[in-house]
């Protein structure tokens, strides 16, 4: 099973919506990570909402430090804004990475959080799919 690592700068919304939505509608075929740059304390209220909203789980879903994921082989890093792909670390080994930028939803009402779930859920797994696809 492939690894997907998808990074932003705080971790607490775009990417962490983007890793619950990739482990559930890519489940078996891929797993995937979430961390940020500059982690924030928890995760946004509206991007919960927004998972919940569509019937997903967010147990246990916190803001991650990229060095916390380090250690793990990642076949594909994504990144979700511009920040993060600015900031992209070096890993330990060459990592293809893409750069798919979403709009930051923090402090707008749910309806924004939802927006961007669902552009999530078009633009990003597709393109999770055919990048893997390449690198094999």
């Amino acid at each position: 099973m492939k690894t997907v690592l998808i990074l932003c700068t705080g971790n607490s919304c775009r990417s962490q919506m983007a890793e619950v939505l990739v482990n559930h509608d890519l489940a078996g075929q891929v797993r995937a990570l979430s961390a940020g740059t500059r982690p924030q304390p928890k995760v946004a209220d509206g991007a919960i909402a927004a998972l919940k909203d569509a019937g997903l789980n967010t147990a246990g879903l916190h803001p991650k430090d990229v060095d916390a994921v380090m250690h793990e082989a990642i076949d594909l890093v994504v990144t979700v804004c511009d920040n993060a792909k600015e900031t992209c670390p070096v890993f330990p080994r060459p990592v293809k990475a893409i750069h798919l930028p979403f709009h930051d939803p923090h402090g707008e009402p749910l309806e924004s959080f939802l927006k961007v779930r669902d552009d999530i859920r078009a633009r990003l797994l597709p393109a999770v799919r055919e990048a893997l696809a390449q690198a094999e």
